[in-house]
C-alpha cells in the first residue's frame, strides 16, 4: 500500500512539474512598420502592476507600454538616427530610464519621465564613437549605472549619475579589443557587474567594482569564439549568471559563479544554430529564465532551469525571434520582448495562462489579446 501510494504521489508531483515548466506562451504584435533595430536584453521592464514597458528605436526612440487594457505608443526622441541599442528601467515611483545609441553623432543618450511628460533628452558621452551596447541599471537611491562600448578606442566604458548630473565617463577595460555586449547590474551593496565581449580574443569577460575602483577584469570562458550577446543577473546571495553564444559550436551557454570562482560553462541548447540575443533573468527562486534567437530556423527560443535540471527548450514563435528581451513579473510570469524577422514587427510573448488552459484571458491578466477582452 505505501509503495503505490508512493508512486501516486511521484507520478502526481511528476505531471505536475511537467505541467508548470511547459508554459502556455501568447503572443502578439506590438508595434508596426516603425524602423527599428538593435534593442538590447535589458529593452523591456515590468511596473508593479505587472505591466510590461518597452524601448526600442533606429530611426527614433520609441517606447510603448500595457496599461491593463490596451498598448500606448510615445515617440521619446525625434532626432534623426537614435534609439539603437536601449536598455531600460523603472525606478519605484515607475519613472522611466532608457539609454540608447545616436547613430548620426555617435553618442551615448538618455533620457528619464512618464508618459506624456519627459525631460529632455541628454548626451552622456561624445567623446568620439561611443553608446553602442549600452545597459542600464538604478541603485538603491535611484542613481543610473550605464554599461557601453567605445568603438574610438575599442574599450568598455562605464558612467554614473543623474539627470543632469553625471560622473566623467570611466574606461575600465581598455586591454584590447573589447566590451561589446555589455550587460551590467547591480547587487545589494550597489556594486557593479558587468559581463561582455572580447572581441580581441573571442572571449566572454566580467568585471565587478565600484566607480573609481575597480577589480582586475577577468575572462571566464576562453573555449574557443565565445562570449557574443551576454546577459548578466544577480541572485541575493550576489551570485553571477551570464548567458551567451558560443559562435564556434553556435549554441546557447551559461555560466555561474563569484569573481575568482566560477563553475565550469554549461551548453545549454546545441540543436543547431541557436543562443544569439540571449536576455536572461531570474525569479524569486532564483530560477533562470533565458529567451534567445534560433538563426537556423529564425525561432524565438526560451529555456529555464526550473526544479533544479534545464528543462527542454521551447520553441516560443517560429515566425521570428531576435532582439530578445526578457523580464520576470512579481509572480514570475515571463515577459519578452522581440524582433519578428518574418514580418518586421516589435512583438512580445509572455506566459501569463497562469491556469494553463490554453487561453489567455482575464482569469490571467494577460495583455491586449482577443480572448482577453471576453
Amino acid at each position: 500500500m505505501k509503495r503505490i501510494i508512493f508512486l501516486c504521489v511521484f507520478t502526481a508531483t511528476l505531471f505536475f512539474i511537467l505541467k508548470t515548466t511547459m508554459a502556455q506562451w501568447v503572443t502578439e504584435t506590438v508595434d508596426n512598420p516603425k524602423y527599428f533595430s538593435d534593442f538590447g536584453p535589458r529593452s523591456i521592464a515590468i511596473d508593479s502592476n505587472n505591466h510590461p514597458h518597452i524601448a526600442y528605436g533606429g530611426d527614433h526612440l520609441y517606447y510603448a507600454y500595457y496599461d491593463g487594457s490596451a498598448w500606448h505608443y510615445e515617440t521619446i526622441d525625434s532626432s534623426p538616427g537614435v534609439g539603437m541599442y536601449t536598455s531600460l528601467a523603472l525606478d519605484s515611483a515607475h519613472n522611466v530610464h532608457i539609454s540608447y545609441y545616436d547613430a548620426t553623432n555617435d553618442d551615448l543618450k538618455y533620457v528619464t519621465g512618464t508618459s506624456g511628460s519627459w525631460s529632455t533628452p541628454e548626451t552622456i558621452d561624445s567623446s568620439g564613437v561611443v553608446g553602442e551596447y549600452t545597459s542600464l541599471a538604478l541603485d538603491s537611491a535611484g542613481n543610473v549605472h550605464i554599461s557601453y562600448y567605445d568603438a574610438t578606442n575599442d574599450d568598455l566604458k562605464y558612467v554614473t549619475g543623474t539627470s543632469g548630473s553625471w560622473s566623467t565617463p570611466e574606461t575600465i577595460d581598455s586591454s584590447g579589443v573589447v566590451s561589446m555586449h555589455t550587460s551590467l547590474a547591480l547587487d545589494s551593496a550597489n556594486n557593479v557587474h558587468i559581463s561582455y565581449y572580447d572581441w580581441g580574443n573571442d572571449d566572454l569577460k566580467y568585471v565587478t567594482g565600484s566607480s573609481g575602483s575597480w577589480n582586475p577584469p577577468e575572462t571566464i570562458d576562453s573555449s574557443g569564439w565565445v562570449g557574443l550577446y551576454t546577459s548578466l543577473a544577480l541572485d541575493s546571495a550576489h551570485n553571477v549568471h551570464i548567458s551567451y553564444y558560443d559562435a564556434t559550436n553556435a549554441d546557447l551557454k551559461y555560466v555561474t559563479g563569484t569573481s575568482g570562482s566560477w563553475n565550469p560553462p554549461e551548453t545549454i541548447d546545441s540543436s543547431g544554430d541557436v543562443g544569439e540575443y540571449t536576455s536572461l533573468a531570474l525569479d524569486s527562486a532564483h530560477n533562470v529564465h533565458i529567451s534567445y534567437y534560433d538563426d537556423a530556423n529564425h525561432d524565438l527560443k526560451y529555456v529555464t532551469d526550473s526544479f533544479g535540471f534545464w528543462n527542454t527548450p521551447e520553441t516560443i514563435d517560429s515566425s521570428g525571434g531576435e532582439y530578445t528581451s526578457l523580464a520576470l513579473d512579481s509572480a514570475n510570469n515571463v515577459h519578452i520582448s522581440y524582433f519578428d524577422y518574418t514580418n518586421h514587427d516589435l512583438k512580445y510573448a509572455t506566459s501569463l495562462d497562469s491556469d494553463s488552459d490554453g487561453i489567455c484571458d482575464r482569469k490571467d491578466n494577460c495583455p491586449n489579446t482577443q480572448m482577453a477582452q471576453l
